[in-house]
Parts: structure tokens; sequence; C-alpha cells
């Protein structure tokens, strides 16, 4: 052991990656344990524990890691204990600056759970071994693309089949959906037949037979798109090929249709020797919908002539697509204009003063101050327990190693050692976890209430469409109104709001909001904010949607 070990304060860095390179590595948790293990028998004084879950190949992607070093910088602590060299790097940048800080001394040691590296040692080591890591990465990337050029050599396509298809995960090849191939199939004879459209191949498709996209782990199970529906009758793997990466290849998969059938619909889509359409963007389209006929807002663009100028004007607005037409809707159309001036007004519900939005949050680092504490304390309760769970399995083994008790009783008190030893390291992420996610939540809701109005404003289209996205759900235009369901966490910054603002009003000429005076004025508002915010604080702890 080095000497100075025992006066070196160390900080433990944890990371596991969900990439691909890592998927054999130890979880966190594994990491934390073994660490502090490693941590007592050397008699090592861990200052805090770091955790992360970032690819560790490109450099400045790893906020965490990056304040680590900050700190050790500022000289809070002098050493990181670590699994292995690679959980801190698997880049040369971040591998040269953790080298040149070991050779200046800034950091004074690095432990992992088999050696020590210090800046009087020799360098090559430590360069070898971040070398290994960076080279693992590219070998990686290597034989990643490696195998998808071996892949479309043998005629396969790379990546997720199209409808009416199913990837064979186990000889990683591309069969027939047994369920949607035939159904799929049907989609091209009813549009090489001349007498059916695609919205109407779409209704009978969505309608009549129910047809529902294949299901993952993130999307399908519900009724095909039209934008779908037009990928299909595009792509040219229906007629035996693919293409990947804008070149076309031949495919061992058997075909749906013949080259003449593809050749066929698109001369019946227009799309032979012929330029396509000129297509627009708008920000709000796919969310609103029709309270008449809950048929989706779909937005155009016009130009119109002044007469009284001579000019042309070009204006968008939203109206119900009325593709139920049996319903016969009369909902009117709404210029974008109008549109947007009401999301702004609603907008303005849940929009907070700057001043407000910093005395907040300055309650709120008290607050979360000592949830850190009371955390702190409870973490090493529960962590105490889960080692002494995980010293009774290991005992627990030995008996039976020893024959001390039968298989009977031996899985039994196994399967509940088990069972607690789950809970308790549920408990002590939740406990690790929950207040510094909570501040984080509460800082970026009252950010977003002091600033999205504005953002929006003077946002491009897609911010508009992604604070509207932020601020509720089931949005419905009804008589030329847009209505909006707001989210729940807005709820508690629309209360919050009234405080604020009422309280701003009384002290409009006071400018100085951390002032004595704003302060002792604010002092009945805090504590009767400090019983709201346990109840608001469920609400703002289910992850919402913000903008950023």
């Amino acid at each position: 052991m080095n000497n100075d070990e025992t006066k070196i304060k160390y900080f433990l860095y944890a990371r596991k990656s969900s990439e691909s390179e890592d998927k054999q590595v130890q979880s966190i948790d594994d990491q934390i344990n073994r660490l502090k293990e490693t941590a007592k028998d050397l008699g090592l004084n861990i200052k805090k524990i770091f955790t992360e879950s970032k690819s560790a190949k490109l450099p400045n992607n790893r906020p965490v890691f990056e304040e680590v070093l900050k700190r050790i910088e500022k000289g809070e602590a002098g050493g990181i204990l670590c699994w292995q060299i690679n959980r801190l790097s698997r880049n040369p940048v971040d591998s040269g600056k953790i080298s040149w800080y070991l050779q200046k001394g800034i950091i004074k040691s690095i432990r992992t759970i088999d050696r020590e590296y210090l800046p009087q040692d020799n360098v090559i080591m430590l360069s070898v071994e971040s070398g290994m890591a960076n080279q693992f990465i590219l070998d990686l990337s290597k034989n990643t693309k490696r195998g998808l050029a071996g892949k479309i050599e043998r005629g396969w396509l790379p990546g997720r089949a199209p409808q009416g298809y199913l990837n064979d995960v186990i000889n990683k090849i591309i069969i027939k959906d047994p369920e949607k191939f035939d159904l799929v199939k049907k989609m091209w004879e009813l549009m090489l037949s001349g007498n059916y459209s695609v919205p109407k191949i779409l209704d009978i498709a969505n309608h009549d037979w129910g047809y529902l996209t294949r299901r993952s782990k993130r999307a399908g199970g519900r009724p095909m798109s039209m934008s779908e529906l037009y990928r299909i009758f595009n792509d040219p793997f229906y007629y035996g090929y693919f293409e990947y990466k804008n070149k076309i290849y031949k495919g061992n998969h058997e075909p749906m249709i013949t080259i003449e059938d593809f050749e066929r619909v698109q001369e019946i889509l227009g799309n032979k020797n012929k330029p396509k359409p000129k297509t627009h963007i708008f920000a709000f389209t796919g969310l609103i919908r029709c309270s008449h006929c809950n048929c989706l807002i779909t937005a155009e663009e016009k130009t119109k002539l002044i007469k009284s100028t001579g000019k042309r004007a070009t204006y968008v607005y939203y109206r119900c697509t009325r593709r139920k037409r049996e319903l016969n809707c009369h909902e009117p159309s709404i210029v974008l204009k109008e549109l947007e001036k009401q999301i702004v007004d609603e907008l303005g519900k849940y929009t907070i003063p700057e001043d407000f939005k910093n005395w907040a949050l300055n309650i709120l680092k008290k607050e979360n101050d000592k949830e850190v504490y009371d955390r702190s304390k409870i973490y090493e309760m529960q962590n105490k327990k889960y080692l002494d769970l995980q010293k009774q399995l290991d005992n627990l083994t030995d008996m039976k190693i020893k024959e001390f008790i039968d298989d009977e009783n031996f899985l039994k008190k196994k399967t509940e050692l088990q069972n607690e030893i789950t809970n308790i390291r549920e408990k002590l992420n939740l406990s690790q976890d929950r207040g510094q996610n909570w501040a984080e939540l509460m800082e970026k809701a009252f950010n977003f209430a002091a600033y999205a109005r504005e953002r929006f404003i003077s946002g491009d289209m897609q911010a508009k469409r992604e604070i509207m996205s932020a601020i509720g759900q089931n949005f419905v235009l009804t008589g030329g109104k847009l209505h909006i369901e707001p989210m729940a966490w807005l709820l508690p910054i629309s209360n919050l709001n009234k405080i604020g603002k009422n309280a701003f009003t009384r002290l409009e000429p006071t400018k100085n909001w951390s002032s004595s005076q704003t302060n002792q004025s604010f002092a009945r508002k805090e504590m009767q904010w400090g019983g709201q915010r346990e109840s608001d604080s469920r609400i703002w702890d289910h992850n919402p949607v913000f903008y950023h």
C-alpha cells in the first residue's frame, strides 16, 4: 500500500454504458459494493460516490466524469477509485487528460480493483491499458461495419424488416410474417387494380381488416398511418431488392410482388419520371384533433391576391382533414397567427416572473440539502442491511456445501434472502437518487415556467412543437378555439404562479427580491408553499417532458 494512501481522499466513480461495448461489465451497484469492500480492506477514504450511465467512447460526453476532474483540480480529493481504467476512458482525449493529471500530481492515485497507478510510476503501463480500451472501441466499430457489410453481401437487409416480414433473430435472416404477409400483399393487389386510392386502401386495412402494425418494445400495435402505407408502396424490398445508404442490393428474402407490379404502382402514384410535389412542414400537424369528428387537424399554405395592393400574401391555416365524411364535419379553420396566440395565452397561465423563479429555487436548495442529508443517513442503514443479507446468503451457501442444511430448506431460505436483497437494492437506488432527481425535476419545471412563453414566441417550428407537446395533451379544436388538457406537473406551477404574481404585484415598487423587506414578505408564502411542496413533488417525480 502507498504510505500516503490513508491521507488521500478518493472519489469513487462507477460507470455503466447501455451500449454494446460494456454489456459484460458489472452493474453500477456491483461496482460500488466491490469498490467499497476494496476501500475498507485498504483503508481508503471515500469522500463521495459518483455514478454515470454514459458511453466513454467519445470525449466531452460525460458531465459527471468532468465534474470529478474539476473537483479534483480544486483539491476536494486527490484520488479516483474505479473498477478498471476503461471505466474512466475509452477515447484518447480523456485518456491523455487523465495521464497528464497523474503525471502532474493533480491526481495522486488511481485505484482499480486490482492495482494502483501513481504519479511516479512509469507512464507506459497506464498508456498501454488506456490504449487497449481505446483500441477496443475502434475494433468494435470496425467489426460492426464488417458485420453489416457481410450481411448485405449475403443479401439480407440490415435492420428492421418492413411490414409483412419478420426478423428471424436466431438465423439472422428475414422471413414472411405469417399474420401480416398476405394482408400487405392484398394492399398491393388493391393498388394494382387501379380502383382504389391510397386513403381508401388505408381505411379498408385499418377499419375492415383491423390491421395493426408489428409491435416492438417502444412502438407498434396500432393502426397503420398514411405515411407508412406510402412507404410500403415505394419500397423496393417488396419486389426482392432493398435499399441501404442510397444503394440498391439484391435480397435473398421472398418477394411479395414482381418488379413489373412495383413499376405499375409507381405510375399510379405519379412517381414514374415525375418530380415529387413540393411538401411543407408545419409545427402543429398530428397534435390536434377535431372536436366534432375526432379526425386530425391538418395545415395548408395558401396564397391570396390582395385587391387593394395587387400583391400576393401567403398564409397558413389549420383545418379538419374530414376523413370521416359520413359525419359531415363543419369545424371552421383557424389561421396560424390566431392558433399561436391561443397557445401563448395558455403558456401565460404557467409563466412565472424570473425573480420569483430564483426565489423559489433558493428555497428548493435549502429543502434539497436537508433531503440529501436525511437520505444519506437512510442510505447508510440500508447499505448495512444489504451487506448483512449478502453475508447471510454466503453463509447459507457454505452450510449447503458442508451439508448442514437439506435442499428444501436451502432453496426456501435462499429465495427469501434473494427477495430481500432485491428489495433493499431497489431502496438503495431510490435513497441515493431521489433527492438529486427531485431537485433537478423541480428546477427544470421552474425554468420551463419562466422561459417557455418567450421561447415559443421567438422559437422555430421545432421549438414551438416541443413546447406545445410539453404543456398538455388531448389538444382539441372546437369552434375555432383550441382546448388543451394541461400536464399534471403544470398544476402545481399554476398554483405557485398565483402566489408569486400576487406577491410580485404587492411588492412592485421593490425591485430587489432578495432584500430583507421582500424576504419577510415571502416568509409567510414560504410556509404556505412548504406544505404544498410535499404533495406537488409526487407529481414532479413522474418525469415530465420539458423543453430544453
